[in-house]
């Protein structure tokens, strides 16, 4: 009809505006609320009693067969039996590599050493003829450094420390006077305690530093 107003809308027809629940035209079929009118889905849960939270949490919403899920990020744990063996593999050949190097440095250390104690033994036995005017014989030894053997214008120690053992544990060879090589011989005989051999067992001698 021309110029007619059009009627207003049923205020129950508008969704309310901010309330987040539907209208009522979106009710279920077939609910109804106190006074003969449709009961809406946002008053059912207005009305529903809040539901109990069971004890533990969310832990407790899990079946009871459901196995507990891992704390840690996805794949972390320990090594295989397979990593594990690839490990030992690659120690193994480092060992086999730098073993041999490792223990022939070694060797050459302890000749070194050796070489040095010889040094210092015969700076010692030097000083010790200065005084004295001879050499300790072979029966007085290398502890006349040390001791006062019964000579006269003895002066010392000789030597800062007590005697010292070579770098594989035995006592150096002494023998004068004179020696077999020079006016003393003063020698260790290697890692192996016998005379003569090659490489770490060679024997480390003062006449090869010149002793004469």
């Amino acid at each position: 009809m021309t110029g007619a107003t059009r009627p207003a809308l049923a205020p129950a027809l508008l969704p309310s505006v901010g309330s987040g629940c539907p209208s009522s035209t979106t009710t279920a079929r077939g609910a109804v609320g106190p006074g003969g009118l449709p009961e809406t889905a946002c008053s059912q849960r207005a009305d529903a009693a809040p539901q109990p939270v069971p004890r533990g949490g969310c832990e407790s919403r899990r079946g009871r067969g459901e196995a507990p899920r891992p704390h840690g990020p996805a794949g972390e744990g320990g090594f295989t039996l397979v990593e594990l063996l690839v490990v030992i593999i690659v120690l193994g050949l480092l060992v086999g590599l730098v073993g041999p190097r490792l223990w022939g440095r070694v060797g050459q250390s302890k000749q070194a050493a050796a070489r040095a104690q010889v040094e210092l033994l015969g700076a010692g036995l030097d000083q010790y003829r200065l005084d004295v005017g001879s050499y300790p014989t072979t029966s007085q030894g290398l502890d006349a450094l040390q001791k006062n053997p019964g000579a006269q214008n003895w002066n010392g120690p000789y030597l800062k420390k007590a005697v010292p053992k070579d770098s594989w544990g035995n006592p150096y060879k002494y023998r004068c006077c004179p020696g077999q090589h020079g006016e003393y011989d003063l020698w260790s005989e290697g890692a192996d305690g016998a005379p003569g051999g090659e490489g770490e067992n060679a024997d480390i001698v003062s006449w090869d530093s010149g002793q004469k």
